[in-house]
């Protein structure tokens, strides 16, 4: 299936087809012509049988002779040319037809706007389309093998669910391109993380226009992508074209782990610059143990700083007005510390559920 408003025409004829015609109409033998256009007679009788293509130099000499001009032929070269190699291509499309069935095509035209589509070929092409790829195998070169060696890319070979998860990551690309920025400014990025933990300590209704809007100062890309289908994963960090991008899912849709995530990619940003890639929650070959637990030390130490946090387990038992107190003093929003405290089992799961604001998609978009 062709984009909307391309034309594909049914057939078009080889120039072959024209020439021959006009030679009857000349009343003009194939040999006559040859010496005429100063052509050897094999490559004249190649272009009628439609085995060779008119060139500049050809389209200029049958002009002479015809007198037919020369952008004729070579405009009707070029739609036969176009026509065959668009003929050639359905075959790419039903080679990859099986692999078009391994994403989940309604989930990504519910969330990411592909176009609606019934027939196999229409899901390829628009698969094609959404990726930005000629062929599944360049989707295998780009997710699988990796083979374009920038930030921007990692290996999916050994993830569980690659095809959605590479989706995922298109999706992120895309929404990032609609986001203009300047230059990276590490220093800035550090100095507005202050502001931007007063948001999560208050979290006003617009709280992920205002984190956007921060972010977008120190040169920080920011996007929520709906999560899909059996891809657990929370947020990924990624360098396009020397641009930070934080993409982020709100996976368990509650504050305390969305904040944690966000955090945590704003470390790997600091952190481990622009080669390293953080896709949250998943296994894939280039994931780093070291860097990771790092990011979450960032993360834990702005969402709660460590030494309040030991000030806090002094007291015992820990009642709700302790933390409200710590969190006044950190800055925090009480669920940060309720979340760590349940995590370290300090704190009873039913303890503080009130505290925890929930995230809805609407919000986010």
């Amino acid at each position: 299936m062709a984009p909307k408003n391309e034309y594909v025409p049914e057939s078009i004829a080889h120039p072959g087809e024209l020439l021959e015609e006009k030679l009857e109409e000349m009343g003009m033998s194939v040999k006559e012509f040859a010496l005429r256009t100063d052509k050897p007679g094999k490559t004249i009788i190649a272009v009628l049988k439609g085995n060779s293509s008119i060139t500049t130099e050809m389209a200029l000499k049958f002009e002479k002779v015809t007198r037919i001009p020369m952008d004729y032929w070579l405009r009707h070269q070029m739609l036969f040319d176009e026509y065959k190699t668009r003929l050639n291509f359905v075959s790419v499309i039903e080679e990859a037809e099986d692999w078009a069935e391994n994403f989940p095509y309604s989930e990504l035209v519910k969330h990411y706007g592909l176009p609606t589509a019934r027939k196999s070929e229409e899901k390829t092409q628009n698969l094609f389309h959404f990726f930005g790829i000629a062929s599944n195998h360049a989707w295998e070169n780009l997710y699988m093998k990796s083979e374009l060696k920038v930030a921007a890319y990692t290996s999916l070979k050994h993830t569980h669910e690659p095809h959605a998860t590479s989706a995922w990551l298109r999706q992120g690309e895309l929404q990032a391109e609609k986001i203009q920025v300047g230059e990276f400014n590490k220093a800035e990025f550090k100095n507005i993380l202050p502001k931007i933990k007063t948001i999560m300590a208050t979290h006003p209704t617009d709280f992920f226009i205002q984190l956007q809007n921060f972010c977008m100062q120190a040169g920080v890309k920011l996007v929520f992508t709906p999560m899909l289908p059996k891809v657990p994963i929370s947020g990924s960090t990624r360098w396009l074209n020397n641009t930070p991008l934080i993409q982020m899912t709100a996976r368990y849709k509650q504050n305390d782990r969305f904040w944690f995530t966000f955090f945590h990619e704003a470390g790997h940003i600091l952190l481990h610059g622009k080669k390293y890639i953080s896709l949250e929650n998943l296994d894939f070959s280039d994931a780093d143990p070291v860097k990771e637990q790092e990011a979450n030390s960032f993360a834990e130490e702005w969402c709660f700083a460590k030494a309040h946090e030991q000030a806090l387990m002094q007291r015992k038992p820990i009642e709700i007005e302790d933390i409200l107190e710590f969190a006044k003093k950190d800055n925090t929003h009480p669920a940060m510390i309720i979340g760590r405290l349940q995590h370290k089992k300090q704190l009873h799961f039913s303890q503080g559920r009130d505290f925890f604001i929930p995230i809805t998609i609407d919000e986010l978009l």
